[in-house]
Formats: C-alpha cells, structure tokens, sequence
C-alpha cells in the first residue's frame, strides 16, 4: 500500500522504523476482563524524501485519543514546571511583555504554562481540547477555550478580538494530523510583530540516541528543524532563533514571526541547520540506518530480563508513561517479565499498560515489593526518578536504564 507525505503529498518510500502493530500508548485498560476488545494499530514510521518531514502513516483519529479522559497532565512533573516558569521568565524579559501583551498557548493542557505570566498581570488564553485539563487551567485562573486549534479556530478567536504578542505551542506540533491547518492558524492570530515558539522532541536526538520509545500513534510527526523551515515558511510564518533544550531527552524551540516580519536570523539557527545538514539529515541512509538500530536495544533489554529471571530476581518499572508503553510492546515485555510499574498519577493507577497489560501501582509500592531492579521508562526524568527512590539501595535494589545502552545505577 502506497503512503503519502501528510504535508506535501509526494510519494513515501522511505521507512524509518516500523514497530509492527501496538495499542495506543495512552489507552489504558481498567481491568483484565478488557483486555480481550484490546485493538492494536500499525505504527509505521516514514521519512518524505521532498519536505523531510518524518511521520506515522496510519492517521489514528486525534478527537479518539485527546478527549475528555486523556490521561496526561504536565502539573505532575516538577522539573516541567521549572521548565515553563523560565519560560514564562525569559519571554517576558526578551520580547517586553507587559500588562497591555496577550500570551495565548495552544495545547495549554492544564495551565502549567500560562499561570506564570497570569501571575505577572500579563493577559492570557488557554486553547486545549481536552475537557478535563481546560477544567484545572479555569481553576487555576486560566481562561480557556476547549478547542483543537487551526485556521478556524485562530479566525475566530480574531474575530472575537484576539490577537497574541506571544503564541506557545509546547509538544504539539507532532500531535496534529493537518500541520498544514495548526501551523497557518499562528500566522492568523500573531499580532503583526508577535513572535510563535514551538518546542518539540528534536528528530536528530532521536535518532543519535536510539529513542524509538518517542515514537507513538499520538505523534504523527518528527521533526527537525529542516523539516519544520520548509513547513512554516509555507504557512506565513518564518523561524528566525532556535535553541536546544534538554526536556524530552532533546528538544529544540523554535522563534518564528510573520512571513514579512522583520526580525533578524541569529547565529543559532545558522549553527544548528549546519549541524543537521552534517548529521546527514538531507540524506534517506541516516534514516534508514536508525531501524536496525532499534533491534539492538530490545534484544539487550530482552537479554537483562531473561538473567535476572534465571537469577531470580524481580524487575519493576517506574513511570507509566506512553513512551514507555512503546517501549515495551516493541520488546514484546509482559507482566511475566515485569511484575508491576508504578506512577504518581492517581488516573493511572488500578490500570493495566496498553498491551503489556502490566498493573500499575502507586509510587508507595515500591517500599512495599522491594524490587531488585527498577526500571526507568522515562529515562529523560532519570535524576529525578532515581533522587527521589533512591530508599532502594536499602535492599540492595538497582535502577536500569534501558536505551540508548543498558545501564544498572
């Protein structure tokens, strides 16, 4: 069966990964009994040898997967939220943001973001799907507009009399099926001198550090920042700054103003379409060499939990997260081989993972099972994870760390 591009329609014939047929990460189940209606997807990954926009080719629907019970909210991570009140910070300071300026953020989620430059006086909007989150963003003091953004949505946001000095688009851009649609909705809503960030997982880091567990049905696109010039530019908007950050094991974020805005392009940018260009990024053998790559990972993984099985030792897990979902379904690891995972998020917890149907447990349990191994899904939290359970070491337990290489802490 023939794919094409989801941005410019060229042919795909380029694969990057395929990790065979896998539930959607965030699907949990709530018991065993539901395990038997469990539906799993292809999850197929190509790069379009045209516009080097790497992508899913099966288009799972976003309404199915972003609605009212959607299992993720950013408040749950501490580091995060430093993360978004540097932002909030270093924005307001760059760009001269005052009581007279409107942020909007799209994919607010739960106000994470926003309550930081609310709490400066600054005007702010909220757009977020989901139901639930927008809930918390109200609470918090955070107007929201429970929406899936794009050209319609940023229309009538300025025919209400919306305009942004600021957008924020945080890990969202892979998350939409039309980026032609969400990105051409920024150019909409930016005041003529406003200034649209994006932040999402940098495709270069990914493939250097053998990631594969980013990839997800969620995320219908990768992106590096060749891919992501060519999109903007042809959606009225231009890149003129980017920097490199370490959330998501990698990220970039990205400056970009109006097609006619005036702002010069820094040395930054310069420097990193430089570094993708010598990563090989323009050549399809960078792509197609990430794929083998994957079979290695698991095979050792698969290797350390067939040992410690022999030995006779327990294997827990931390973090219920989607890219940890990934990761052990494409492994093919079940509740044989890892007995139980824990989270701090009370949604998930009393679930069983998608696919692997492991149980998942509250942090406390830990104490309570003394594991010999921990496992870390989230390897990008890997300090925080490990600082605050480090108790382990009372029975001896060790922390694992799976990709790019196995690890024992």
């Amino acid at each position: 069966m023939s794919h094409q591009c989801r941005f410019c329609s060229a042919p795909l014939t380029t694969v990057v990964a395929d990790l065979g047929s896998t539930p959607w990460s965030n699907s949990f189940l709530p018991d065993a009994a539901a395990i038997a209606k469990e539906r799993s997807f292809p999850l197929n990954v190509m790069v379009c040898a045209q516009c080097f926009l790497v992508q899913t080719t099966e288009n799972v629907p976003a309404d199915e997967i972003f609605n009212a019970d959607y299992a993720y909210l950013s408040s749950f991570s501490t580091s995060w939220l430093e993360h978004a009140k540097r932002y909030a910070e270093m924005m307001t300071e760059r760009f001269e943001l005052s009581a007279a300026s409107t942020v909007v953020e799209v994919a607010s989620n739960d106000g994470y973001l926003l309550q930081y430059f609310a709490a400066k006086g600054i005007q702010v909007l909220g757009v977020e799907p989901a139901a639930n989150a927008a809930k918390i963003a109200e609470s918090r003091g955070v107007a929201t507009k429970v929406a899936f953004f794009g050209r319609k949505t940023a229309q009538a946001l300025v025919e209400g009399g919306v305009r942004a000095d600021v957008t924020a688009a945080n890990n969202v851009l892979a998350h939409v099926p039309d980026i032609a649609d969400f990105v051409s909705g920024f150019a909409t809503l930016l005041k003529p001198d406003g200034v649209s960030t994006f932040e999402f997982p940098h495709l270069l880091t990914m493939i250097d550090g053998i990631q594969f567990d980013t990839i997800y049905h969620e995320h219908y696109s990768y992106m590096s920042l060749l891919a992501v010039e060519r999109i903007f530019g042809a959606c009225g908007l231009k890149v003129f700054d980017v920097e490199e950050i370490p959330t998501h094991g990698g990220s970039l974020r990205v400056f970009a103003q109006k097609a006619e805005g005036a702002r010069a392009v820094t040395d930054r940018l310069l420097a990193l379409r430089a570094k993708e260009e010598a990563f090989g990024l323009k050549e399809m053998a960078t792509y197609e060499r990430f794929g083998t790559r994957i079979e290695g990972v698991c095979e050792e993984f698969k290797t350390f939990l067939r040992q410690a099985k022999v030995a006779g030792k327990t294997v827990a897990a931390y973090g219920a997260a989607a890219k940890g979902n990934t990761f052990l379904n494409v492994c093919g690891v079940n509740a044989d081989d890892i007995v139980f995972v824990v989270d701090r998020s009370d949604i998930k917890q009393g679930k069983l993972l998608p696919g692997s149907h492991i149980p998942v447990y509250a942090p406390s349990h830990i104490e309570i099972a003394k594991p010999d191994y921990l496992v870390i899904l989230p390897w990008n939290l890997t300090e925080e994870i490990v600082r605050s359970n480090d108790y382990i070491r009372a029975w001896d337990g060790r922390f694992v760390v799976a990709i790019p290489t196995l690890r024992i802490l």
